[in-house]
C-alpha cells in the first residue's frame, strides 16, 4: 500500500507589542504573513522529516505544535519549543521540525517581538 502525505501548517496567533514610534513595524497581519513565508522556506526540510519517519512507520501521523518568538531588531526565531499539550507526533518528528526552523531570521527585522504558535499536521493516507 502506497502512502501519500498531507502536511498542514496553520497559524494560530501572532501577538506583537509596540515599542516607541519611529521604526520599521509590521501590522499584526503583515507580521503573520512574513513569518509564514519564512517558515515556508523550510517546508521541504519538514517534509523530509516526515518522509524519513514514514520509512520506519508507514502509518505515522500526528501534530507538532511549535511556539516561538521573533526577536525584536534581529528578526531571529528564538525560544522555538514544542508545546506538549498540542502535540501528538513522536519525539523524533518533534525534534526534526524544531531543528528545521531554528536559526531562521525575519528580514528586515521588526522593532517589536512577535510571538506565534504554528501547528504542523502530518497524516499518512492510502493512495487511491
Amino acid at each position: 500500500m502506497m502512502s501519500t502525505i498531507s502536511m498542514k501548517l496553520a497559524l494560530l496567533t501572532v501577538l506583537t507589542g509596540a515599542v516607541g514610534c519611529s521604526f520599521y513595524a509590521r501590522s499584526p497581519e503583515d507580521y503573520r504573513d512574513e513569518v509564514q513565508k519564512l517558515l515556508d522556506t523550510k517546508a521541504g526540510d519538514i517534509k523530509a522529516c516526515y518522509d524519513a519517519g514514514l520509512k520506519g512507520k508507514p502509518d505515522l501521523q500526528g501534530k507538532v505544535t511549535v511556539a516561538l518568538t521573533v526577536e525584536a531588531e534581529t528578526g531571529k526565531l528564538k525560544d522555538v519549543k514544542v508545546d506538549p499539550a498540542g502535540t501528538t507526533a513522536p519525539a523524533e518528528l518533534q525534534t526534526c521540525v524544531t531543528s528545521a526552523i531554528s536559526g531562521l531570521a525575519l528580514a528586515p527585522p521588526d522593532k517589536r517581538d512577535g510571538q506565534a504558535i504554528w501547528i504542523y499536521e502530518f497524516s499518512a493516507k492510502p493512495a487511491g
